[in-house]
């Protein structure tokens, strides 16, 4: 009922625990904090907030348009909502390192078990588009230092994320990653992938968890758990796979609205009310005032 029972701090003990067993997590991304519920009803092992997923939920692009303030908000939101950890994206930190080093502990407060910061400019863009441009080393570097620093909870995850693969290559992505986690980073997130072999070669370059991005439409093929698993990743996300299907079927469905007058065709797509109140817990709420919940629901 309400909020989740475990504490965050209780959460990332947990998170760090499942991550040391080198095991593949699965952390499918939420676009609201109903389906971080159903994410964790599914049998999951964690929540992931996509900054493209927060930005889009606000109508704007992924360009670095959303706030340190709607980020922690909307995250806190997503994370209380379960038992599972849940991780999320920092976009380049909001700022300068001083604004990096807010940023760990407005998270940390905001219940997250962990986020990662990316070496794109600022603005920055999509993972998966071309154009991209990575900060110098050096402000790389200070970045995860800075966010190193400010942490409050020893298991806070600080995840580095790096995008120079798609700039200057594979080789120049490995010896970041590896100075990345020199500085701090406690994984890394090699972004945009052509291949196996590439998640394998920073598999081998660094002794720190590795993040897995599938998400749908961009650089990197869309590997299997298992496959990813069977080259030492030890994350894998899809970020904004259930906000496409869901606005997918949200477009069929007004389409069907359009040319058919109701929705009875659809009905078997929907979710159940029945469903609906389970997921949220209706009936436990009967233990505060038993007029909120004192009826039943036909299926």
């Amino acid at each position: 009922m309400l909020y989740a029972k475990t504490t965050p701090e209780e959460k990332r003990r947990i998170f760090r625990d499942r991550l040391a067993t080198g095991e593949l997590l699965r952390f499918p991304g939420a676009f609201n904090p109903l389906s971080a519920r159903l994410i964790e009803q599914k049998g999951f092992d964690g929540v992931y907030i996509s900054g493209a997923v927060l930005s889009a939920d606000l109508g704007l692009p992924d360009i670095g348009l959303t706030t340190l303030t709607e980020v922690a908000g909307r995250a806190k939101q997503i994370a209380r909502m379960t038992e599972l950890p849940a991780l999320v994206d920092a976009d380049t930190g909001f700022g300068e390192p001083m604004n990096v080093a807010r940023t760990i502990q407005e998270l940390e407060d905001a219940g997250l078990a962990g986020m990662h910061i990316e070496d794109q400019v600022n603005p920055k863009r999509c993972g998966h588009l071309d154009g991209k441009q990575v900060v110098d080393e050096s402000t790389a570097l200070k970045r995860i230092r800075s966010a190193a620093d400010a942490r409050r909870d020893e298991n806070f995850l600080i995840m580095a994320r790096t995008d120079i693969r798609a700039v200057d290559g594979l080789d120049a992505a490995i010896d970041r990653a590896k100075k990345l986690v020199d500085a701090g980073a406690d994984a890394i997130f090699p972004e945009a992938m052509r291949d196996l072999s590439e998640f394998e070669a920073i598999r081998n370059a660094v002794d720190v968890p590795i993040l897995a991005n599938m998400t749908e439409f961009g650089k990197s093929e869309l590997f299997t758990s298992a496959q990813l698993a069977d080259v030492g990743i030890n994350i894998v996300i899809w970020p904004v796979s259930l906000l496409r299907i869901a606005m997918g079927a949200a477009g069929r469905a007004l389409d069907t609205l359009n040319d058919e007058g109701n929705l009875t065709s659809k009905l078997g797509e929907m979710q159940h009310r029945a469903d609906l109140y389970e997921l949220v817990d209706y009936e436990g709420y009967n233990q505060f005032d038993t007029s909120v919940f004192n009826f039943t629901v036909a299926r």
